[in-house]
């Protein structure tokens, strides 16, 4: 794991676990590594209630309850699937806060519509839920690096500004 990402991931921590507020993860094309970031720091237990990696449609719609409706017109590589599936976890895992992720990672399944490296991230809280898309393909590895860095910064951006203290 980069630096970078233990740095937030610290800084993530520190904040929930003061406030006592909690998080949980739903990943698709980041099978997990958004977790693995978060459980990197000791004591992340007190705050990260766990992940659900759904990485096909039907997990998406039986545990994150993504519209079947929505992933057969749009796919699941779209903002509306990133912000159900966060609502999703949200509702699932009675967490606070959430992080999710859905893209093409490569080398393959992009098309001309979705290209590869396309992924949307969506993190926030039930009533304030953001989405963030990546578009350029560096390959599989470096695709899925930079969704894991970039969706914790979102996220710990995300508490700052909503200045989350403990309370």
């Amino acid at each position: 794991m980069e630096f970078e990402s233990k740095i937030i991931s610290r800084q993530i921590g520190d904040i929930l676990y003061s406030s006592g507020l909690t998080l949980g993860t739903a990943e698709s094309c980041t099978g997990g590594r958004i977790s693995e970031a978060i459980i990197a720091i000791p004591g992340a237990s007190d705050y990260f209630k766990g992940s659900i990696v759904a990485y096909t449609n039907e997990v998406k719609e039986q545990l994150l309850h993504v519209s079947h409706s929505v992933l057969e017109k749009q796919t699941a590589v779209c903002e509306e699937v990133a912000k159900q599936m966060a609502l999703g976890i949200i509702e699932t895992l009675g967490v606070n806060f959430a992080i999710a992720s859905t893209g093409i990672a490569g080398p393959g399944g992009g098309t001309p519509a979705i290209p590869i490296g396309t992924i949307w991230i969506a993190y926030g809280s039930k009533d304030d839920i953001r989405t963030f898309k990546l578009q350029e393909n560096f390959g599989r590895d470096i695709n899925l690096a930079i969704a894991t860095n970039k969706s914790m910064r979102l996220f710990l951006d995300f508490l700052q500004e909503k200045e989350i203290k403990s309370e």
